[in-house]
């Protein structure tokens, strides 16, 4: 099996999604409906469409009109609007021949020739189907896709008289309050509307933007103009409720409400540190604030629905409508560049105070679970239409964080990195490079410089070299913590465990390469032919074979 075959299977097993499609070709496709399966996937994810192979994955073949693949890209281009371009191959799979067409992902809305737009979508079971694109549903992709700014769009049938004038002073104590830009509030009404863009000039007029709405609007406007809009706010206590309410009002108006409501439900206690008491909250403030403001802003306002803030016995959850937005993943959250799916409203609220500036808000929600030595936050339960924050409910690690408060100016910013590493080594007490790369998203190289520099403030130690050395907490912080005992099990006895771990490994195999010994201990190949060699020594093993195919088993 070659590799183009042996990937067209691992396709194939795959099942179809919302990137994969199956054809059968046993009737000919007809040309309206392959256009069509294309267009789909391109007003989606792009993806590919394997035709010849049935919906269950069995392997049916081409139909003889399409056994010449090579015209296939043009009868897609010239019935599609704007023409898509494909890449087609023919590939022999099991016998028989099959079409792979990779469609690349459209940045704008794309048609058949005949006006038929459709995207994909998942079914309840789990399957994909093409389904009608709506209207209503292009300002969705193009906002996430940064195409748009629904949040600056002028909203022609508004008045600016229409508004709330004590939204402005909202406005203007906000800035004060959050530390926003000062400039602002030298500046008259009129010219805080211009200089936020709540205001824009339409011909002749000034009309409000969808950003001015939300934060100088009234409630009946907002019902009215912006109906998606609403905040929902609710403790349960197990299957009781203790709070429901439901906010349709300007956006800091709704904040202050909510961050009143949810203030009684944040206890602290303190831990003392030298001469100081650090307050330690069931609930890190800044970290709620930062992701109740990011589910605010980059909201889909085209979908209905509420954010909504949720304290229940587990912990927090804040979760907005709309997913994603294009290039953001749960696996480059702490990476990705910032970028919104209201870019002016997002620009506003960092311009109030409201949000971090930077615009790395997500790496404040990290710290504020992570320093207490509290799992870290969870977007697991995010989707293409939802993103869902959880913030677990659960007692602080505070010898974690005396450690942390006590080594704050050698940790250094950003201090979320740091926080990962330490975090996992507490957990999982010996990790490589590799295992520490994806906790940070970042390349492997990038990892090692960070471990690097945790080495030299001591709180983290080195062992062996090259691709299998691992790391552990350090002596010291094993000592403060109190747990001696668990860091001579960590050092001390690898020897032993290595050992142990390659003789169970021969009477589970037979044998062992100076190779295998090297990934089952984590150790460079030197270290595990010294490792052999010493119990080679001690009469554990013997070699068997020479050069590289010598292989060690045990004495008889």
């Amino acid at each position: 099996m070659d590799t183009n075959e042996h990937e067209i299977g691992q396709l194939i097993q795959q099942g179809e999604s919302l990137s994969l499609e199956f054809k059968s070709d046993l009737k000919c496709l007809p040309d309206r409906d392959l256009v069509a399966t294309v267009v789909s996937l391109a007003n989606t994810d792009g993806g590919n469409l394997l035709l010849g192979v049935e919906d269950d994955g069995a392997v049916t073949g081409l139909h003889a009109n399409h056994l010449n693949v090579s015209g296939i890209p043009s009868l897609i281009a010239n019935k599609t609007n704007p023409a898509i371009s494909v890449r087609v191959e023919r590939c022999e799979l099991q016998g028989k021949s099959i079409a792979r067409i990779v469609v690349p992902k459209s940045r704008q809305l794309v048609s058949t020739s005949d006006g038929l737009l459709v995207r994909r979508r998942l079914k309840l079971d789990g399957t994909p189907e093409a389904v009608p694109f709506y209207p209503h549903e292009f300002i969705q992709r193009q906002s996430s896709m940064g195409l748009v700014d629904p949040s600056a769009m002028v909203l022609e049938t508004l008045e600016t008289g229409q508004f709330d004038p004590l939204q402005r002073l909202r406005i203007r104590n906000a800035i004060k309050k959050y530390g926003g830009e000062q400039p602002l509030l030298s500046l008259s009404d009129e010219e805080l509307d211009g200089a936020l863009g709540l205001i824009k000039s339409s011909g002749d007029k000034r009309r409000p933007t969808v950003a001015g709405l939300l934060l100088l609007g009234t409630e009946e406007l907002l019902r009215t103009h912006l109906p998606a809009y609403e905040v929902a706010f609710q403790v349960l206590s197990g299957t009781d409720v203790k709070v429901n309410e439901f906010y349709r009002k300007p956006l800091i108006e709704t904040f202050e409400e909510v961050e009143l409501q949810f203030k009684p439900w944040v206890v602290e206690e303190e831990l003392e540190v030298g001469l100081f008491r650090v307050p330690i909250p069931n609930y890190d403030r800044r970290a709620f604030r930062e992701g109740f403001v990011n589910a605010l802003v980059h909201r889909d306002f085209s979908r209905l629905g509420a954010v909504h803030v949720k304290i229940d016995n587990n912990g927090l959850n804040i979760s907005s409508p709309g997913g994603f937005v294009e290039g953001v993943n749960l696996g480059n959250l702490l990476v990705a560049a910032p970028h919104s799916r209201n870019p002016l409203l997002a620009d506003i609220i960092k311009r109030i105070g409201l949000a971090e500036r930077t615009g790395r808000g997500i790496d404040r929600i990290y710290e504020g679970m992570l320093r207490y030595g509290r799992p870290e936050p969870d977007y697991g339960l995010s989707n293409p239409y939802l993103v869902n924050l959880f913030m677990a409910n659960v007692a602080a690690d505070r010898e974690f964080l005396r450690m942390v408060v006590e080594q704050n100016e050698r940790l250094g910013e950003p201090l979320v990195e740091p926080l990962i590493v330490l975090t996992r080594l507490r957990d999982e007490r010996r990790l490589t490079t590799s295992d520490l790369a994806p906790s940070l998203q970042k390349s492997e190289s990038q990892t090692r410089i960070i471990l690097e520099k945790l080495l030299e403030t001591g709180l983290i130690e080195a062992h062996g070299s090259g691709r299998g050395r691992s790391y552990t907490l350090s002596a010291g912080v094993y000592r403060r913590s109190g747990q001696k005992a668990a860091y001579v099990r960590q050092v001390g006895f690898d020897a032993i465990q290595q050992e142990q771990m390659v003789l169970k490994y021969i009477a589970t195999h037979g044998g062992i390469k100076r190779a295998d010994a090297a990934e089952l201990c984590r150790i460079s190949p030197f270290q595990a032919t010294r490792l052999l060699k010493r119990m080679e020594k001690n009469d554990l093993v013997k070699p068997v074979g020479q050069g590289k195919g010598t292989h060690y088993v045990q004495p008889k």
